[in-house]
This record gives C-alpha cells, structure tokens and sequence, in this order.
C-alpha cells in the first residue's frame, strides 16, 4: 500500500498547472506542492517553502484522519478494489 502511494503521488507531481495574474505567477503540482511562486518576475522562495511546509503538513494529517477512519485508500473508494 505504502509503494503504491508512493508511486501515486510521483505520477502527481508530473502533473502540472501554472497561473498568472496582476503580476503574480504560480506553477503547482498535482502533489499539491508549488514549483514555484513569482511577483513582477521576483521569485519569493520564503513564501514557497512556508506554503509547501503547510501542504506537507495538512497532507500528514490528513493521511493520518484516512488511516483512523477507514483505511487509506480502500476507505475512500469504499473497499472496492
């Protein structure tokens, strides 16, 4: 189970969107981990990597409620396989 997911959220991370906005760019991942984050062509590293800390550590904690309430995986699609 611990592979798959493993395997799972690598093939996430080649999944890519960026946006672009009153001067503000963003590229995430579908891991939910920002590649990077630009204002007017100045990349704010600082604010990246306080974003991408809370996304790893919603992301623990939501592993953790999964794993308590029904098992990973198999509790989200209902046991079915």
């Amino acid at each position: 189970m611990r592979q798959q997911a493993k395997e799972m959220q690598k093939k996430l991370a080649e999944v890519t969107h960026s946006e672009d906005k009153n001067g503000y760019k963003v590229k995430v991942t579908g891991d939910q981990t920002i590649e990077y984050l630009e204002k007017d062509g100045e990349r704010l590293e600082d604010l990246e990597k306080l974003i991408n800390k809370a996304f790893k550590e919603v992301q623990k904690k939501s592993a953790k409620k999964m794993m308590e309430d029904g098992g990973g995986l198999g509790g989200l699609l209902g046991g079915l396989q």
